[in-house]
């Protein structure tokens, strides 16, 4: 990944509502959640939650797929792990096995 591509992927989670239905959908991998369900489950308007679908989707956080009448939307889990990757990158003086996710680390530390 490279900042130019970066850029767009951290504008789109720049937002509270898609931020939480991002967080939500990691939470429910692998198996996703229709277009309606992560509206009711954030209180926002089946219109609105399209449009910040679509945001994150054309930032390539969501992928989508139809299932009958349903748009069951999931995490694209590699590109998260592609922005980390790139915000890790050049971490610790170019030693970046020194930054594993502090998710992993048992204390947290750099």
């Amino acid at each position: 990944m490279e900042i130019k591509d970066a850029i767009p992927s951290f504008a789109a989670l720049s937002q509270e509502t898609r931020l939480a239905a991002y967080r939500l959908l990691v939470r429910h991998e692998p198996e996703g959640l229709a277009a309606g369900e992560i509206a009711r489950q954030l209180g926002v308007p089946h219109n609105t939650m399209s449009t910040h679908l679509a945001t994150l989707a054309r930032a390539g956080w969501v992928v989508s797929e139809r299932h009958s009448r349903s748009i069951i939307y999931r995490a694209n889990i590699q590109h998260m792990n592609d922005v980390i990757q790139f915000l890790v990158r050049d971490c610790c003086a170019g030693h970046p096995e020194v930054c594993v996710p502090t998710a992993v680390r048992p204390n947290g530390t750099c």
